[in-house]
Parts: C-alpha cells; structure tokens; sequence
C-alpha cells in the first residue's frame, strides 16, 4: 500500500476503495440479486455449440456493430413489452454497468451534471465520478416512490445534462408509473446544458434490469419511447436469463442517442464469444421466462412473510414494495448485528440502502427456507436481548 502514494493518481480517487458486495463461501448466497438457477442442460448445449462455432473464427475481430445480436434483443422486447423497436435502436455492452458508461462519456463530462434520487444504485455516482460529471443525488419519499413534483424542481435548480432512474429501483425493488417517469422527461426537455445546441435538453435513462420481474400491469418505460427521442431504456441479461456471468446488459433508444454511444464505445468492446453466448441464450426466452414466474410467486410470498416477522419494537417488520427479485426490510437498531447473525448461520444478504435496512435477493425454496430461519432465530435471539 505504501506505493501508492508514488502514484500519480487522480486526487479524487485517492480515498476511494473498489466497487464491490462481499464474495464470501457460505451455503446461501442471497445478497447480489443473481438468478437461483443455473441454466438448463438444454441452454449450456446450445451456448456451447453456438460459442464453439464462434471460436473457428477468434482470429479475426468481432462484429464491431453486432446488428444480428441488436435484432435478436429488438425481438426479444417486442415479444416481451409488446414495443416495435429496429436493430438499430439497441445498443449494448459489457454487462449494463459498461451501457451507463457509455451513457455519461456521451452526454456528460466536465461542466455537466448527472443526477438521480437515493436511495438508489451506488453505483450511478461512480460512472458520474469516472466521467469528471458532477453528481447530484435529490430525495425519494419516506415509501421510496419518487414525487414527481420533487423530482421536476430537483432537475429545474441543478440542470444536469443525463437523469438516471431506476425501475424497479436498486435496492428498494420500486417501479415508477409512467406518469411519473413523463413529468421527469418534460422537466428534462427544459434543461439547458452547457455546450449543446439550444433546445436540446437532458437525457433521460431508466434502469430496468429487473423489469422482467416486475408484477403483471406494470408498465415498462419502453412504451415511451417513439415519443421521447432523449430517453433511453436500459436492460441485461444478468437476472432473467440466468446469465451473470456472461456480462451482457443493452439499452433501446432512439438511433441517433445510440449513434452517439457508438462514438464513446471502444473498438470491438463486445468480444465475438459474448455475442455468441448472448444469442444462444435468447433462443431459450420461453424456458428462461418461465422460471422468472416462480421467482416472482417466491418474492411475494417471501414479502408476506417479512411483514409477518416482529422488528425490534414488537411491531411487523416493514418490507418495501418490490417489483425486483430482492426485498428491502427493516430498520433495525443495528442492522449489522442481524446481517452478522445470518452470516454466521450460513446466510449471506446485503447491507444496503438507507441505515436499519437490509436487502435479501430471492432465491430457491430451500434456500428461502434456510433465511427464514435463520432470520427468525437472529430475531429472536434480538428479541430477548433486548436489540
């Protein structure tokens, strides 16, 4: 460690540690919101034929605009939120993290602002913080939702040129009505940016990477789209597809907001083994949608056993509403004490979120089973201790 003090690192970046949840070797792994269930037999054969097929050719470069890929997820939304998107329209990258990226070297940078509203991924303000973009971080209500009068005057006083907003929001599990999410886009529309054309505004982006998840009747912000030309939806294929390993998130858009990612992106960034892999996946959209059902059945009984368990004052734990596959519960006194309680019990969950709360993702039966009682013994034993 003492070397890097003799580097010439950026001064803002001398305090900062990496981005990163806890990889711990415990039996239950519920804290980064992955998919329980590894992919079928039948998926892992086509994902190897199809990548095998692929490497015949690793000696050239891959396709540096993956277009075939861009159709088969153009696809894949039309059938899933029932939007008529081109190829052209999607763009997509290493995991949705390398998407948003992509998204502040464009259209922020210095003399520009990025914001959004907390509680919400802590991630947003790193690429804000890479990119030399100015953060800004407004307020959610005390239920999580976003008041949309609120969050217009946030983006009247500050102006930033790019506005994230999570849907269903990280680490609260929040979907936003499109209402809201249209009163967002029309305060954008007014913002002045500093050295755009005039009349340009704000680009607007919503994170759906758990959209898949969301309860039925819940709209996508994808419906928006034909109408907003600065909106830009985003996606992955890390939770429904069972693919976290794989890396690959993607956005829709109009064409022109994603000819300016093509700009910023590095040359070949999507490596011909991932589009590969990515494609056979899609082929298996039935069978990978159908286990998002079971997952969605988990959460919510998983919610309506949270709200069955005492907190620390003897009343009903409060459990945000959730439209992800994790559930924000609390507050407790110390809620490190009840993380640790689960850690030692097997049981890895989250520390995220506003202080009090914690965040488990969904997972199996089994593995919902082994919280539940693991919690309910932590709770317990808070319980007769006193928290």
């Amino acid at each position: 460690m003492v070397y890097v003090n003799l580097l010439p690192l950026r001064p803002e970046l001398a305090s900062e540690a990496p981005y990163g949840a806890p990889q711990l070797d415990v039996p239950v792994l519920l804290n980064v919101n992955e998919n329980p269930y590894q992919p079928s037999a039948e998926v892992v054969a086509t994902i190897a034929a199809d990548v095998a097929e692929a490497a015949r050719s690793l000696n050239r470069y891959p396709d540096r605009d993956f277009l075939p890929l861009r159709a088969d997820l153009a696809t894949y939304l039309r059938r899933e939120s029932e939007v008529e998107l081109a190829p052209e329209q999607i763009w997509a990258a290493n995991g949705s993290n390398e998407v948003m990226l992509h998204l502040l070297q464009a259209f922020g940078g210095p003399g520009r602002a990025a914001a959004s509203f907390a509680p919400t991924y802590s991630m947003y303000p790193e690429y804000a913080r890479d990119t030399h973009t100015r953060w800004v971080a407004g307020r959610r209500e005390a239920d999580f939702t976003l008041d949309p009068v609120v969050a217009a005057a946030t983006i009247e006083a500050e102006q930033p040129a790019v506005i994230l907003l999570a849907s269903p929001n990280n680490p609260t599990g929040t979907a936003l009505p499109l209402p809201t999410i249209e009163a967002v886009l029309d305060a954008a529309s007014r913002v002045t940016v500093p050295d755009a054309p005039a009349g340009a505004g704000a680009v607007v982006v919503v994170d759906e990477a758990y959209a898949e998840f969301r309860r039925p009747g819940t709209p996508s912000a994808l419906e928006l789209l034909a109408d907003h030309p600065n909106l830009a939806v985003t996606r992955t294929m890390s939770k429904a597809f069972t693919a976290a390993g794989l890396r690959l998130g993607y956005l829709a858009a109009s064409a022109a907001l994603v000819d300016a990612l093509r700009v910023v992106r590095l040359p070949y960034h999507l490596s011909a083994v991932t589009q590969a892999a990515a494609r056979a996946a899609l082929k298996h959209t039935d069978v990978l949608l159908a286990q998002v059902d079971s997952l969605r059945a988990e959460r919510d009984a998983l919610v309506a056993w949270l709200r069955a368990q005492p907190g620390p004052d003897g009343t009903p734990l409060i459990v945000a509403d959730t439209d992800a596959n994790f559930a924000l519960f609390g507050p407790f006194p110390d809620r490190g004490v009840i993380w640790r309680g689960l850690l030692d019990r097997g049981v890895l969950i989250r520390e995220v979120g506003p202080p009090g709360w914690l965040r488990v993702s969904v997972g199996t039966p089994q593995e919902m089973q082994a919280f539940k009682d693991a919690l309910a013994e932590v709770i317990g034993l808070g319980s007769r201790g006193g928290w």
